[in-house]
């Protein structure tokens, strides 16, 4: 057996607990391999309870380590690297605790802002740039420009409260699972600076900022705003998201109808739409 093999032959009896043992394994390779078995799961549970440490906090950690070894059972690490561990824990925790959504919702916010973290870098535009690239706006260009949304984020639909859940987990604070009146909201998470953040949004809002990041001009927004009331209105509340954008650091640059005739043929002018995970506020750093 060349080392290649044997590497994973040894990987695949810490994995499986009902693999085989070889024929030459005595009791004291039996009792070792349990040892290696033990730190193993130890150090993935571990990495689990640093990544979701307020979900962990929420639950219990009795309640937390069985939901960690379930998942880890059930879907063993495949990558050479610790980051993508909890790649699906959400689904477990979803699953296991399906009569407390707040844990699934909490859970994916801690997954997000992991993700945010080491997500691709961007210079958002501010307010005063947004003003400086705009200032030769025409009323064509207003119509049909559109923006490129930070690569860094992402968007979930939330029944419970989440984000304020949290922030009083992670301050030590008396914390409550509270259900939003409405159905649900839709949480964002991206990343400002070196540290990711969140906001709790209405689903206009929502859907919005889902329509630009996929291309949608700001004409578009209007249009779909002045739906429900007059275009006035509807420009004013596409006006105001905006600039709360823009001030959040969400927008990163901003195309006119001249950009996109030039660069139509050759690129796309905004990033894929962001994807709205089934299920204002900022966050201090993870």
């Amino acid at each position: 057996m060349n080392l290649a093999a044997l590497q994973q032959e040894f990987m695949g009896q810490i994995l499986e607990e009902e693999r085989p043992l070889p024929e030459r394994w005595d009791g004291r390779m039996r009792a070792g391999l349990e040892v290696y078995r033990n730190a193993y799961r130890a150090r993935l549970v571990g990495a689990l309870r640093e990544t979701f440490a307020q979900t962990a906090r929420w639950i219990g950690e009795e309640s937390f380590r069985a939901a960690a070894a379930h998942y880890l059972i059930g879907e063993p690490p495949s990558g050479w690297t610790l980051d993508r561990v909890g790649a699906s824990f959400v689904e477990t925790l979803a699953e296991l605790f399906v009569g407390d959504p707040e844990v699934a919702d909490l859970a994916w916010l801690e997954w997000a802002m992991h993700r945010a973290f080491t997500g691709a870098d961007e210079t958002p535009l501010d307010p005063a740039g947004f003003a400086q690239a705009s200032s030769r706006f025409g009323e064509e260009d207003w119509a049909a420009m559109t923006l490129r949304i930070a690569p860094t984020l992402q968007a979930r639909r939330v029944p419970t409260d989440c984000a304020s859940l949290w922030r009083a987990l992670k301050d030590g604070a008396a914390a409550e699972a509270e259900r939003f009146a409405d159905g649900h909201r839709v949480c964002l998470v991206w990343r400002e600076d070196r540290s990711p953040v969140f906001r709790v949004v209405g689903r206009q809002e929502a859907r919005c900022l889902h329509a630009v990041a996929a291309g949608a001009t700001f004409g578009e927004i209007c249009g779909k705003l002045a739906e429900a009331g007059d275009d006035a209105a509807a420009a004013a509340a596409a006006g105001e998201m905006l600039l709360a954008w823009l001030r959040l650091g969400l927008v990163v640059s901003v195309h006119s109808a001249a950009d996109f005739r030039a660069t139509a043929r050759s690129r796309p002018l905004s990033a894929p739409g962001i994807q709205i995970a089934q299920a204002t506020n900022r966050s201090h750093p993870a």
